[in-house]
């Protein structure tokens, strides 16, 4: 494809940056990514990757606007109060970067809709705040082979990771790490034990590059690889996570 007089002004920065250029832009407009939640980490995810000239992406979260949201949900403004997340979200992505298809899907993710609503897109980025949730997404990206990119948050910390499963032999889904949703009262949200704003905006962001890099191919990919952030003392780690040769999910007829 050619690209426009404006977008060669727009991705000036990506073009000339070595690793991406125009290939890599080129992927980037072609590409059709996925955000299960516009909250804290949907929010930076949803910013960049329209900044990078994602060209499709959906946005799935059937909440409406909180004041109490706008401390960290950094996409939605005070007037958005009351208004869906995903027309809020596509409203602002609009007026960031017109290249950009926004698909709304004012719904909650469930095992009737997931495979569906899944199914049309490359890759997935998980924003969401329940185990539940967080499993289904894994399984029915392990069953489409789709490339999940999964990010979590606490009061001070958070953790990402990308699960593709289907790309090699040994590398884990969701489900290795986390095998079984944890009971009610322990799987507690931000509403629960609180959070600084700042730490979902970093953790989003690290998560939006997680994507970008999937797409472009810049650099390691995360896969079987957890990034850890503690923003106390500005603490990273990074874990390896194998597979689970018994993993129900991933680990079928693998050795």
């Amino acid at each position: 494809m050619d690209f426009t007089d404006d977008q060669l002004e727009r991705y000036a920065r990506h073009i000339i940056l070595q690793d991406v250029g125009g290939a890599g832009q080129i992927a980037l407009l072609n590409a059709k990514v996925l955000v299960v939640g516009a909250g804290g980490l949907g929010a930076p995810v949803l910013l960049y990757l329209a900044a990078a000239g994602v060209g499709t992406i959906g946005i799935v979260d059937d909440d409406a606007v909180e004041l109490s949201n706008l401390q960290r949900q950094v996409i939605h403004t005070t007037p958005d109060v009351g208004k869906a997340k995903v027309e809020s979200a596509a409203e602002k992505i609009a007026a960031l970067n017109p290249d950009v298809t926004v698909n709304v899907i004012p719904e909650r993710l469930t095992m009737a809709n997931a495979a569906k609503i899944i199914a049309d897109y490359d890759i997935v980025a998980d924003g969401t705040d329940n185990f539940k949730t967080r499993h289904l997404i894994s399984d029915t990206c392990v069953a489409l082979e789709k490339t999940l990119v999964s990010g979590a948050l606490s009061s001070y910390e958070g953790q990402i990771a990308t699960f593709k499963p289907h790309a090699g032999a040994g590398l884990p889904c969701y489900r290795c790490f986390l095998p079984h949703t944890p009971p009610a009262n322990e799987a507690r949200t931000c509403a629960d034990f609180g959070i600084l704003g700042a730490v979902a905006g970093m953790v989003g962001t690290m998560q939006a590059l997680e994507v970008l890099k999937e797409i472009t191919g810049v650099g390691e990919s995360l896969a079987g690889k957890m990034l850890m952030m503690d923003a106390r003392d500005m603490a990273v780690r990074k874990i390896n996570l194998p597979q689970d040769p018994n993993c129900p999910a991933c680990a079928k007829g693998k050795s």
